[in-house]
């Protein structure tokens, strides 16, 4: 037992050394794909290649070249026209099937960036099983929930992360979240560390550090915990719209 404990807490700490020093490593500007090696997209600029509905279901997710947002008259509602496009967004009504990854990925580093109508509410399932939320918390000074943007959304039991700060931009802009997630660690079919999102930042903002998951959250895929998994889109909570999608394997450092 004691060594089990040891291994997890050097597995911690091996993790922990894969991500930039919040004080020296910080940087803004551009994001990390134009600058960075090891990123794939998982949007072509053209169609959903790659992508299919939660379940294998219809959906009525498309790609676009652009998208809008009406403060005064539509505040709730994204105007789109469907075709080619680096854009997604979860159909006209904001009320559609989840859209999950065909590909599966382990540990990783994950970018994208969401437009959301006033109101809005999606989220960003790591491996289909626990969610960074996606919800329009700007303006909010209230305590900050598990709820509000930038947290890891709540377990059946309770639980979740609060973001440490609302980072929250308003409806109509453009945001970044950028994701470091660790997935759970196996050893002869049995987990030896639970996965942990190590890190998050929206809109370039710390909100999450070293995040325990102890169960997958709600609305999440039936799936069972692996070494891998896919990346799931939220799309039945209202509009959203979904750009530059980046990933990028996540390895810990041997010492």
């Amino acid at each position: 037992m004691k060594g089990a404990v040891l291994a997890a807490l050097w597995a911690c700490s091996a993790w922990a050394q894969t991500l930039p020093d919040l004080y020296h490593d910080e940087v803004h500007g551009d994001p990390p794909f134009l600058y960075e090696t090891g990123w794939k997209p998982l949007l072509n600029g053209k169609d959903l290649s790659g992508w299919h509905a939660e379940n294998a279901g219809a959906h009525d997710w498309f790609t676009t070249p652009a998208v809008t947002w009406r403060r005064v008259f539509e505040p709730a509602w994204l105007h789109a026209k469907a075709g080619a496009g680096d854009r997604i967004v979860n159909g006209k009504d904001g009320k559609t099937a989840n859209l999950v990854t065909d590909d599966q990925f382990g540990s990783f580093q994950l970018y994208l960036e969401f437009l959301l109508a006033k109101g809005s509410n999606s989220g960003v399932f790591l491996h289909g099983l626990y969610e960074i939320q996606v919800f329009d918390s700007y303006g909010f000074t209230g305590p900050l929930t598990p709820g509000d943007s930038g947290g890891v959304y709540e377990q059946e039991s309770g639980g979740g992360s609060a973001p440490m700060r609302n980072a929250c931009r308003a409806p109509g802009e453009w945001q970044s979240l950028r994701i470091w997630f660790q997935a759970a660690q196996f050893e002869g079919g049995r987990m030896t560390a639970r996965p942990r999102v190590l890190r998050v930042l929206l809109n370039e903002t710390l909100v999450q550090d070293n995040v325990e998951l102890p169960g997958p959250t709600l609305s999440s895929m039936k799936l069972a915990p692996g070494p891998k998994g896919p990346i799931m889109l939220q799309g039945d909570h209202g509009p959203v719209a979904y750009r530059n999608i980046y990933v990028r394997a996540l390895r810990p450092i041997e010492s």
